[in-house]
């Protein structure tokens, strides 16, 4: 019997610190040695670096692009998925996920973090945003301090 494919979106900035793309390049590994598939929105900085440590590892990767060239896609993506739909494709990332592990990021990363939490998809956070409510400290986006945590936790959450 086979187990099902899960997914798991790897979330955050285009542009990223060296250290940041370091994390990345660890989830995406540890993504592939457990045999997730990694979705991403297919472009450079954290999202190209989690793709590179994925291929290194034999894994699978999607890009879900912004416009409308499968060509823009990073070299480590091997399914890129054309949207034409700019920022809006956010939403397509993280409803095509299991569980999303956000590294890092700007407002664009917190949309997606925003539309995963709205639609009850588990956010996992390694040097990312926190949250607050009427200043009291909001735990969606659970916190992690390493990769394989990260995927550890994802892969724990999925079984749930």
């Amino acid at each position: 019997m086979t187990s099902k494919p899960r997914f798991i979106a790897v979330i955050g900035g285009g542009d990223c610190s060296p250290q940041e793309a370091e994390l990345a390049e660890e989830v995406g590994r540890e993504l592939a040695r457990h045999g997730a598939i990694l979705v991403c929105g297919g472009l450079g900085g954290i999202m190209e670096a989690a793709c590179k440590g994925a291929n290194s590892q034999g894994g699978t990767t999607i890009g879900v692009l912004p416009g409308n060239n499968s060509e823009a896609a990073n070299p480590y993506v091997q399914i890129p998925i054309v949207t034409g739909l700019g920022e809006a494709r956010n939403v397509i990332v993280v409803k095509s996920a299991q569980a999303v592990i956000a590294i890092g990021g700007g407002h664009g990363t917190l949309t997606e973090i925003g539309h995963a939490l709205r639609n009850g998809i588990p956010v996992i956070g390694l040097n990312t945003w926190s949250l607050s409510r009427d200043g009291q400290v909001d735990n969606s986006i659970i916190q992690v301090q390493n990769p394989a945590e990260a995927v550890s936790k994802a892969l724990k959450l999925l079984a749930k």
